[in-house]
């Protein structure tokens, strides 16, 4: 009879090894340090997780994660600046969240527009996206899609569906990161920020 206890920790690091960036032998690595430290980092992990599983859900005005209807994002009056930072996913609005570049709020679309995969307006919250507009008073709605081709057509379709609304529509600076050398960027970098260029 195999032993039950070898099961479970074979089973734990068989899930842990679907997450981004863990394959089996950091899955491995992570599940032996866990057992190691049961008291503070299983025990505790453990909790945290079905914490998670029960309460967290989409936030219904954004989609960002929340444990309540609205996210702490929304529901904060001071945020509501008139500006509207559409992203991605709930990892971009993270990002952005991080820089604490931004005070204004967020609409997560949940993807972008790809022929290939089958995925059109009606897949991404873009109509829920149009509706704040008028709800909320936006006068700015800044798009923050990656500079991919399907960011860009993401970004070009919602700018045209936006436009009857008389909203101001724009996006993130593409260009030179700082600490950048040019001989390490590629040539669409280089293009968008000799495209992007002001003066000194």
């Amino acid at each position: 009879m195999a032993d039950r206890g070898a099961e479970a920790v074979e089973r734990l690091i068989a899930l842990l090894a679907r997450l981004p960036g863990l394959g089996p032998r950091s899955a491995r690595r992570a599940t032996l340090a866990m057992l190691r430290k049961r008291a503070t980092l299983l025990e505790p992990l453990t909790a945290a997780m079905a914490e998670v599983a029960a309460t967290a859900r989409e936030c219904v005005r954004c989609g960002n994660i929340a444990t309540a209807d609205l996210c702490p994002i929304c529901a904060d009056p001071r945020r509501g600046s008139g500006e509207l930072c559409v992203v991605e996913t709930v990892a971009d609005l993270w990002a952005m969240e991080r820089s604490g570049a931004f005070r204004g709020r967020y609409h997560v679309l949940g993807g972008v527009l790809s022929a290939i995969d089958g995925v059109g307006p009606e897949t991404l919250r873009i109509p829920g996206l149009a509706a704040r507009i008028a709800e909320e008073g936006i006068v700015e709605v800044i798009l923050a899609l990656n500079a991919t081709v399907d960011g860009l057509t993401t970004a070009h379709y919602i700018a045209e569906t936006l436009e009857p609304a008389g909203v101001r529509v724009t996006t993130l600076a593409k260009g030179v990161p700082i600490g950048g050398e040019l001989d390490y960027l590629d040539d669409g970098t280089i293009g968008a920020a000799l495209a992007a260029r002001r003066t000194m």
